[in-house]
């Protein structure tokens, strides 16, 4: 996405003296800062006179004012992103653009950020109000993303949307001051350094999934693991659907990855003897194996050299790396998978009446294999995550085993 610099779309119709003068402003602003141009330089490059400028505008403040509100750069750019969340997508992908596309519009005003930032204290009051006005209604279009994908399932977060997009909003601008108005530093390899790790902080680190706020407070995320019963209906309906469905299916449930994890494997990233099957995963250079299990609670699927994963690989004749496809035959995306899940669990419902959601199959596995004696330690070697982030599942854990313990006590006589 660009974002232009003329305010005003092309037209048949004559531009006015008014629309002139804000949109000469705003390119001598763009190339050489606010203190910098002058107000006859404005009306010369707009071919007006001087006196036009001052009965429209009263001064150059009064002219910048104009410009900062009616420019829609960063409007455009919320909306952009709001349009993304339905249907929902890649929320990694989604988020790393609209900070790039922001960097790229601020990128092509260097001269006007600076003049925004050093000399803010000169404005007038009403200047000052028109940039916050500005700030705050593109933050309210990254609020309503972020709200959205919440609702939908695809984040989970302690913090309001309407915070979360200030935060996001105040490094990236962050980011473009500190690159406008110093050099040498060594505070991040490269422009795109810094949106991987902005993101995966916002997503990973402003967002965890469970453990502790910085201010200690408990982060709680609920774990809703699927019931055995509908686990195996999810995976006969995949069957049904195909050799890649019930791959997929039986990869989420036997090997508890994340989504963005299964869309990122690679056919050489599987393992497989006659001891074992296990998929290497990489994220963000770490790289981890984890075992896909023959056994899914309580029913068998297979062997280790014969599963619906290899049967899958074995079937396929096309040269693609990636280890699952779309129906065009492309790697498949997050938002591919998620309607290969909806399909599986149509008419299905969860004991709570509710259409199961992809993230539980993940939570399915990690409450299974600590139900299976799995310590807290090496679960966190397979998923990958802090050991603080698995309490919940933890504590789901017991649950279950408290539950099946007094079931058992039921069944014995007294």
């Amino acid at each position: 996405m660009q974002v232009a610099l003329a305010l005003f779309p092309m037209s048949s119709q004559p531009i006015s003296a008014r629309q002139r003068l804000i949109q000469s402003a705003l390119e001598l602003f763009t190339a050489q800062g606010v203190s910098a141009t002058t107000t006859r330089q404005i009306a010369e490059k707009a071919e007006v006179n001087e006196v036009t400028l001052f009965r429209h505008f009263g001064n150059k403040h009064g002219l910048l004012l104009s410009v900062l509100e009616e420019s829609a750069a960063f409007k455009n750019l919320g909306e952009s992103l709001v349009q993304r969340a339905t249907p929902p997508g890649d929320v990694y992908q989604a988020l790393k653009d609209y900070a790039s596309d922001t960097l790229h519009a601020l990128e092509r005003i260097p001269e006007l950020v600076r003049s925004v930032v050093g000399e803010a204290d000169q404005y007038p009051t009403e200047n000052r109000r028109a940039l916050g006005r500005g700030l705050t209604e593109a933050n309210r279009y990254v609020a309503e993303y972020l709200a959205t994908v919440i609702q939908q399932g695809d984040l989970n977060t302690y913090l309001p949307a309407e915070k979360l997009a200030s935060l996001l909003n105040g490094m990236i601008l962050g980011y473009a001051v500190i690159e406008f108005t110093s050099e040498f530093h060594e505070l991040w390899e490269d422009r795109d350094d810094f949106l991987v790790n902005l993101v995966e902080l916002f997503l990973h680190g402003a967002m965890p999934p469970s453990g502790k706020s910085a201010t200690g407070r408990e982060i709680v995320r609920e774990v809703a693991d699927l019931p055995a019963g509908l686990v195996h209906q999810i995976l006969q309906q995949a069957r049904k659907l195909g050799t890649q469905d019930y791959a997929l299916a039986y990869v989420l449930f036997g090997a508890g990855l994340s989504p963005k994890e299964i869309v990122s494997l690679q056919r050489n990233h599987q393992i497989c003897d006659t001891s074992g099957h296990f998929l290497q995963i990489t994220t963000l250079g770490n790289r981890r194996q984890v075992p896909i299990n023959q056994w899914i609670l309580g029913k068998r699927y297979g062997s280790y050299s014969n599963n619906p994963l290899i049967k899958w690989l074995k079937s396929r004749k096309d040269s693609q790396p990636s280890m699952f496809l779309n129906e065009v035959g492309q790697p498949i995306s997050e938002s591919d998978l998620l309607k290969y899940w909806e399909k599986w669990t149509e008419g299905l419902l969860t004991p709570q009446g509710q259409q199961p959601a992809i993230a539980q199959a993940q939570h399915t596995w990690c409450v299974e294999m600590l139900m299976r004696g799995m310590s807290w330690e090496n679960l966190s070697i397979l998923t990958g995550c802090d050991r603080t982030l698995l309490q919940s599942y933890a504590k789901r854990a017991k649950e279950k085993a408290a539950l099946e313990q007094a079931t058992r006590l039921d069944h014995k006589p007294a």
